[in-house]
């Protein structure tokens, strides 16, 4: 498809295409530059601060394009070219702090190939991910090992400094499939939403907090409901938390009453599969037998 295929389409046919992927907020945001590109005349920005303009580029992204797709004199730094640097140089600094990223991002420059800037960001890239990792580096097979620094000192891991990993979040979650004929309740995120705004997500409660799951349902979503024994349990990350799912058959008594700003649609089972829908609740309707295993895998990822 073209930047113009992409600009026409409907927001939930692009969340439909990329369900499951994680990153939602990436595919709104690429559907969102795509139409600023074609109102400006179709044409990619050759120049990364022009690039950053557009809804969902940042410096890194911009850098990269700008140099590999237009040959411009600009280093492209992400996680991998921060490691790569760090040991080749032996800085003992925090790419998370300004100053010690300020230090890195000079070297990173000072590296770069001002010839072949797209092939040199490239490589770095490649190397910080294949080779150069942030555990058990493979530097014997590292074309930079004769220089490296860190690799010398016998601890190459310890360049960058280490970031403390955020503890995981274990917490129980219900999750009602509520049926009518072959059709299956659903309710949209908000489009404010933090995560998976926007998609249709099945009603859900949880579990262990006190308060009765049909009362959750309601302040959550309206009505009145009822609410089975779980028939399935699965298990789902979500960036750092970790949900045992409880799958529940339910009903919303009152029709289709939603809470304030609740849309609310009954999707057919057939139509699941190219409806916006998230990892977890693919995962979900797999297990309860309504959609096929291949479609319902994947972990959902944080915004950007």
């Amino acid at each position: 498809p073209t930047v113009g295929d992409l600009a026409s389409a409907g927001t939930d046919e692009v969340l439909a295409l990329w369900s499951g992927l994680g990153y939602y907020r990436r595919a709104r945001q690429m559907h969102a530059a795509a139409q600023q590109i074609v109102e400006q005349g179709g044409r990619l920005p050759r120049r990364p601060e022009e690039l950053e303009e557009l809804p969902g580029i940042g410096p890194y992204t911009a850098a990269a394009v700008a140099s590999i797709a237009f040959n411009a004199r600009v280093a492209a730094i992400d996680g991998n070219v921060e490691r790569v640097v760090s040991r080749l140089l032996a800085l003992a600094t925090d790419p998370r702090r300004r100053p010690g990223r300020e230090r890195i991002h000079r070297a990173a420059r000072a590296l770069l190939d001002p010839e072949a800037p797209g092939t040199s960001n490239q490589a770095l890239m490649e190397l910080g991910a294949t080779l150069c990792r942030p555990r058990q580096p493979r530097c014997g097979e590292c074309p930079l090992a004769a220089g490296c620094r860190a690799r010398a000192s016998g601890r190459p891991e310890r360049y960058p400094l280490a970031r403390r990993r955020r503890a995981m979040v274990r917490s129980r979650r219900a999750v009602v499939i509520a049926r009518r004929g072959g059709r299956i309740l659903f309710f949209r995120r908000p489009d404010d939403s933090e995560l998976l705004a926007g998609l249709w997500e099945l009603p859900w409660a949880d579990e262990g907090d006190g308060e009765k799951l049909e009362a959750q349902l309601a302040r959550r979503y309206g009505g009145r409901w009822e609410v089975g024994e779980p028939e399935h349990t699965v298990r789902h990350a979500i960036t750092f938390r970790s949900l045992e799912i409880g799958i529940r058959r339910g009903a919303l008594r009152d029709g289709e009453s939603v809470g304030e700003g609740r849309e609310a649609r009954w999707l057919a089972t057939r139509a699941l599969d190219r409806s916006p829908l998230s990892g977890l609740d693919r995962k979900v309707l797999s297990r309860a037998g309504l959609l096929p295993t291949s479609v319902g895998s994947g972990r959902d990822q944080p915004p950007d």
